[in-house]
């Protein structure tokens, strides 16, 4: 072909190219006149659009933005970033167990504080924003201290939030709360070899109890926007029955406990309901990404469904649901410790209650009477170091504080029993006149008592089977301002993924816990000093204002975001306003 032909046939080529690249700006304008006629916006604003969008997806995405870390997180931010990110909000709060209990004494009424991980970690999110908690009333003299709507203000010294109170019959506490709950959920989620009993009877009570507790949500909102924060694993089926009522609430479920694969929770006979009950929520939370990837599994594998696993995102029935991790903690500084003395007098009192040598090592446990905590594992692995280190017998002392816990169900009256069994069986083997290597207390302690027995131990004990986070190895971090003090810590806690200088034990290895024992009891107070300063500047940064605070800002932009939909929908042009602006500006105000 000569070289003209050559030119005429790139002449047509692209005229060809140009005719084409008319043809689809002429489809693109007709088509988006055809399906959004109500939509009147300029191309820029519809780039500006798409662009609020792609922030949102980007700071939705697992966690939290990269100055989160540069916050000073306190109940001041907390109230910031209502007032600023979602003003005129009302937070509900909604858990079974309630965070003051008023039981009847010869004496007359007697306020009680329970030691609960969730009500210490919840209770100073709720003062801070001067929320509502709605929780089961279960003490003797709760109905008399109520006013006419079931409400009393607390805390007593200093009221700051309403908590409104709701009455159970005994036989649905029996069904939805020991049974289905106790007998049935908890087992399924924690890996401790204890068979789940599912009984119908016990679905329908927990099922009636969920529908109650939403009536109480609904009424207690002051409008149909108000933050919910559902917890745990009594609420499975109540974001779902608030989603029907309230349909423009953020509902935030937040799971305390771990989410076991799609294979053991496939045994659950109605594992539907539930994961349908919780994708009602905005958002769901877990201590950490892998029960959160087991969750998402569960709802791949049972549900039709849409996993944006780039988004942490799960599209069930025309809505989304982020699926995040937010790993809990505690308040910072505990507000408990400015009442109590340094730690020298701490230890001395406590060797003063327990007749204690001022030469012996005291090891400390603190927690539930659960099976799940692995308290005859770590009694256990005290008579491996007896056997294997006698002369560690007359100078190790392991304090164990059990509070009791579902007392009626067999599995935990048969731990009780094997507990005291063993505690004795060892006092006898290794004991003398004036020495019990185990103090076995199973009675209810107060969190004043709980931190002065931290601040006196020289070891803490968490060895927990399996656990979603375990607060009780924070606590102890935080206690210990002294620097001094060595945790033992279950690799099979969710805290074990921030509380990396702790000694990391397998409690089911029982030789490994002896070592790891041994090497506590010989540690010396530099190490001690180097590995719990970095524990506690995590504890400090990553407090429980942090954990509230994530999930407020995931529920602000989530906010955020349905009104810029509603907008788009409308076809109204976006305002220059507070309410729209700030999407474009993801940097949190709250560091400002």
């Amino acid at each position: 072909m000569s070289d003209y032909g050559i030119e005429v046939l790139w002449v047509l080529i692209l005229a060809s190219l140009g005719i084409s690249a008319v043809a689809v700006v002429v489809f693109s304008v007709s088509h988006r006149r055809q399906s959004a006629p109500a939509v009147a916006y300029a191309t820029g604003e519809d780039v500006a659009s798409e662009a609020a969008r792609k922030v949102l997806r980007e700071f939705e995405k697992n966690g939290h933005s990269a100055d989160a870390a540069l916050i000073a997180w306190s109940p001041d931010i907390l109230r910031k970033i209502l007032a600023d990110d979602l003003p005129d909000t009302q937070v509900i709060v909604v858990s079974n167990r309630e965070p003051y209990i008023h039981n009847v004494e010869d004496d007359g009424v007697e306020l009680v504080v329970p030691a609960s991980g969730l009500v210490s970690a919840l209770e100073p999110i709720t003062r801070a924003c001067a929320g509502t908690w709605i929780a089961y009333g279960g003490g003797t003299a709760d109905r008399l201290t109520v006013d006419k709507n079931d409400r009393i203000e607390v805390p007593p010294d200093n009221p700051s939030y309403a908590l409104r109170r709701v009455w159970l019959t005994e036989a649905e506490y029996q069904g939805y709360y020991l049974g289905f709950a106790n007998e049935g959920l908890w087992p399924l989620c924690h890996i401790a070899f204890t068979r789940p009993i599912f009984r119908a009877s016990d679905w329908e009570a927990y099922e009636a109890v969920n529908r109650k507790f939403a009536d109480t949500v609904v009424t207690e909102a002051r409008n149909e926007r108000p933050i919910v924060l559902v917890q745990d694993y009594h609420f499975a089926l109540l974001p779902r029955m608030i989603r029907e009522r309230l349909p423009e609430a953020i509902v935030i479920t937040f799971w305390h406990i771990p989410w076991p694969n799609s294979e053991v929770y496939s045994i659950c006979p109605w594992r539907e309901r539930i994961l349908e009950g919780l994708l009602g929520s905005s958002i769901v939370g877990f201590h950490t990404q892998f029960h959160a990837n087991n969750f998402a599994e569960s709802v791949d594998r049972f549900l039709e469904s849409r996993i944006e696993r780039a988004d942490a995102a799960i599209s069930y029935g025309g809505r989304t649901t982020l699926v995040h991790a937010y790993p809990i903690s505690i308040e910072w500084p505990a507000e408990l410790l400015a009442k109590l003395p340094d730690v020298d007098k701490c230890r001395a009192r406590l060797r003063q209650r327990f007749g204690l040598k001022a030469d012996v090592k005291l090891c400390v446990g603190v927690e539930r009477l659960d099976y799940t905590k692995g308290i005859l594992d770590r009694l256990q692995a005290l008579e491996e170091l007896f056997t294997r280190r006698p002369e560690w017998v007359g100078k190790l002392v392991l304090l164990q504080i059990a509070a009791p816990s579902r007392g009626t169900l067999p599995a935990y009256r048969q731990l009780h029993d094997e507990c005291r069994r063993y505690a004795e069986e060892l006092n006898q083997r290794y004991g003398s006149e004036d020495y019990n290597p185990v103090l076995m207390v199973i009675e209810h302690h107060a969190q004043e008592q709980v931190y002065e027995i931290y601040r006196a131990a020289d070891i803490c004990m968490v060895t927990s089977l399996h656990d979603g986070m375990n607060l009780v190895a924070k606590e102890f971090v935080a206690a210990r301002d002294d620097e001094q003090g060595v945790l033992l810590l279950s690799t099979f806690a969710g805290a074990s993924r921030e509380l990396l200088e702790a000694l990391i034990v397998n409690p089911y290895d029982t030789a490994m816990m002896s070592d790891a024992l041994l090497r506590a009891l010989t540690m010396t107070p530099d190490e001690q000093r180097e590995r719990m300063r970095p524990m506690r500047e995590m504890v400090r940064n990553n407090n429980v204002y942090r954990w509230a605070g994530s999930m407020l800002l995931d529920a602000a932009r989530l906010r955020k975001r349905g009104d810029l939909d509603r907008v788009t929908a409308a076809g109204e042009r976006p305002s220059n306003n507070n309410n729209v602006i700030p999407i474009f500006e993801p940097t949190r105000k709250a560091a400002s």
